[in-house]
C-alpha cells in the first residue's frame, strides 16, 4: 500500500504510475471499498494526508487534508455551532475525501443540496502526476470550469483530492421530529410532498416500511414551535402527527438504509412521486425505505439480479448496487448503465484527466469503456 505524505508525493507515485503502466485505486478509510466489481489494482492510501488547513467559523469556510476524519471534522465544526450542511453520514473511519469523492448527502439534502453544492475548492492531482487547484474560499470568486462539482462524486477516477474547502453553516438551534403512523407508501408520499411543500419549511422527509413518516422542523426555537403546532393542520387531510422524542435511529434508517433486511443492497434515485410505484413492483420480501420526500429509496432483498434497476428505469430513476455478494458485484454494474452518447462523454473527460488509465481499475463496468478511447 502506497502512503503519500502530502500532495507533491502524491503526485509523484501517481506520475510513476503513469509512466510504468501501473493501476491505483485511491483509499481514505476503506469504507466502501466493497463497492464496485472486485478487482486488483495497488491501493493508495490518502489516510496520512490529515489535518485542518484553515477554518474561519465567522466566513463559514473550512479547508481541509482529504485524509482526515468525517467525524473529526463534524466534531470541529460542532464546537463552533456549525454543521456541514449536506448531513454526510459514513461507517467508523470514513473520510472527509472519501464522502466528497462519493458524493454522500444524508437527508437534509432535499433541502440542503448535495455534497457537490457545498464544495467550493480543492487541490488534487490529476493522472498525468500534475498538481492543480481549482474554485476558491468563497463563491463569488469562482470563475471558469466548476471542477469541485466534477469530482465531487467521481469516486476517485478522474483525480485525487489531496485537500478541499466546504461552506458550513450554522447549526440550527432547535431540531423536532413529527411522526405519523401506519401510512401506505402512497399515503406516506403524499404526506411528505405536501409537508415539503407548504410555509411550514419543513427541512427533511422520510417514510419507512412500517408505515412510519418522519418530518423534521428546524431553526430558531419560537419559528419552530410555531411551524409545528401549524403542521397537523396542513396535514389533516393525510395524517395525525405526534411529536417524536428519539428519532435519530429511525432517522439514521432513512438516511442510510441501515437495518434494513437483505444481502443485496439498492439506493434508488428516481422522482418522488415515482416511489410509490416503485415500491409496489418490488419482489417478495424486499424491505425498504424512503428518504428526500421519496426521491430516494433504499431497496434490500436476497434476490441477486437486478430486477430493482429495471423497475427504476422504467420509473424515470437509477439504482446503484451498494453492498452484494461478490460475484453478484462482478456481474452487475455499480452504477445504471449510461445511454451510448453520456457514456461515451462522460469516459471523454475522465481520460482528459487521466490519460494513461492509472485511475483506471476496473471497478466500475464503464471503465472498459475508457480503455477504447485514444489519449
Amino acid at each position: 500500500m502506497l502512503e503519500p505524505r502530502d500532495a507533491a508525493d502524491l503526485a509523484e507515485l501517481v506520475a510513476d504510475a503513469a509512466a510504468s503502466g501501473r493501476k491505483l485505486e485511491l483509499r481514505g478509510g476503506g469504507t466502501k471499498a466493497d463497492f464496485g466489481a472486485p478487482r486488483e489494482a495497488e491501493i493508495v492510501s490518502l489516510a496520512g494526508l490529515t489535518g485542518v488547513v484553515d477554518y474561519d467559523p465567522a466566513e463559514l469556510v473550512l479547508t481541509v487534508r482529504t485524509g482526515t476524519l468525517l467525524s473529526d471534522v463534524q466534531a470541529l465544526v460542532a464546537g463552533e455551532g456549525q454543521m456541514l450542511a449536506f448531513e454526510p453520514w459514513g461507517d467508523e473511519g470514513a473520510t472527509i475525501g472519501g464522502t466528497m469523492a462519493a458524493g454522500v448527502a444524508g437527508s437534509r439534502r432535499v433541502t440542503a443540496g448535495s455534497a457537490r453544492d457545498h464544495l467550493l475548492g480543492l487541490t488534487a492531482v490529476s493522472g498525468r502526476g500534475e498538481v492543480f487547484v481549482a474554485g476558491a474560499k468563497v463563491v463569488k470568486n469562482v470563475t471558469g470550469y466548476d471542477l469541485p462539482k466534477l469530482m465531487a462524486g467521481s469516486w476517485g477516477r478522474i483525480g485525487a483530492m489531496a485537500e478541499l474547502t466546504v461552506k458550513v453553516l450554522p447549526h440550527p438551534r432547535e431540531v423536532v421530529t413529527l411522526a405519523a403512523r401506519g401510512l401506505s407508501p402512497v399515503a406516506a408520499h403524499a404526506a411528505m410532498a405536501c409537508a415539503l411543500g407548504s410555509n411550514a419549511e419543513v427541512s427533511a422527509a422520510a417514510a419507512l416500511s412500517d408505515g412510519t413518516v418522519l418530518l423534521r422542523v428546524a431553526g430558531f426555537a419560537p419559528s419552530v414551535e410555531a411551524r409545528c403546532a401549524a403542521l397537523p393542520g396542513l396535514l389533516a387531510a393525510h395524517c395525525g402527527l405526534e411529536p417524536l422524542e428519539d428519532a435519530a435511529p429511525l432517522w439514521q434508517q432513512a438516511m442510510t438504509g441501515a437495518g434494513l433486511k437483505g444481502a443485496v443492497h439498492w439506493d434508488v434515485h428516481l422522482p418522488p412521486r415515482a416511489a410509490p410505484a416503485l415500491i409496489a413492483a418490488l419482489p417478495e420480501g424486499a424491505d425498504w425505505a424512503m428518504d428526500w420526500g421519496g426521491g430516494r429509496v433504499w431497496v434490500c432483498s436476497d434476490a441477486e439480479d437486478d430486477a430493482v434497476r429495471q423497475i427504476a428505469a422504467g420509473l424515470g430513476g437509477e439504482a446503484r448496487l451498494i453492498a452484494a455478494p461478490a460475484a453478484m458485484r462482478a456481474r452487475v454494474s455499480a452504477f445504471q448503465p449510461r445511454a451510448k452518447g453520456v457514456a461515451a462523454l462522460e469516459a471523454r473527460v475522465r481520460r482528459a484527466f487521466d490519460p494513461k488509465g492509472v485511475f483506471v481499475t476496473g471497478r466500475f463496468a464503464e471503465d472498459a469503456d475508457a480503455d477504447a478511447l485514444s489519449a
